[in-house]
């Protein structure tokens, strides 16, 4: 599907827009628009260059996850590694360096997952997912304001907690969701 279908059925025109936030990892706008019935509202839409996400797995069948504070949720999360990609940044490239960085192993078998939107109502975010295997162990490089720990644990453990719900990160959900067509 591509960001703008042609035949869309419904849509809505933009007739000004401000940028009213700019931080570090997005930026958001509030629009003007007339709506398809020539109503006039207001729409926010943050804007974010989108992220990487991969599931590593090895021989065994074990993957590895990552174990780390999310601030927004004020809890600890399990998820795949992943990282957000800098503006024009290769999300293929991106998900190999946060691979290396998060786990310290690199890949010699990467398969493209495919990409999904988290937030479409007011986002833009996409991420791009991964599946690495035939992995070797190298060392983590870790980003100065990052504390993980490594989890490693059989994939049909991972499908479990996804499936009930224990592990509740959407893109790790996702990635492990379509992982299981290749494994």
């Amino acid at each position: 599907m591509s960001e703008k279908n042609t035949k869309a059925v419904h849509f809505e025109t933009t007739v000004n827009e401000e940028e009213i936030f700019s931080g570090r990892v997005f930026r958001v706008g509030l629009r003007d628009v007339v709506l398809e019935n020539g109503e006039k509202t207001k729409r926010e839409v943050v804007y974010h260059n989108g992220g990487a996400a991969i599931l590593p797995v090895d021989t065994e069948g074990n993957v590895y996850l990552v174990r780390q504070y999310r601030c927004a949720f004020d809890s600890e999360m399990l998820e795949i590694p992943a990282g957000k990609l800098e503006k024009g940044e290769d999300p293929f490239f991106a998900a190999i360096r946060e691979l290396e960085e998060e786990t310290g192993f690199k890949s010699d078998s990467i398969i493209r997952l495919g990409e999904y939107w988290p937030t479409v109502g007011y986002c833009t975010e996409r991420v791009y997912l991964y599946l690495a295997t035939m992995l070797t162990k190298g060392e983590t490089h870790f980003d100065s304001d990052e504390f993980i720990s490594l989890v490693k644990m059989p994939f049909e453990q991972a499908y479990k907690m996804c499936m009930s719900g224990e592990l509740a990160d959407g893109k790790t959900q996702l990635a492990i969701l379509k992982a299981k067509e290749y494994l």
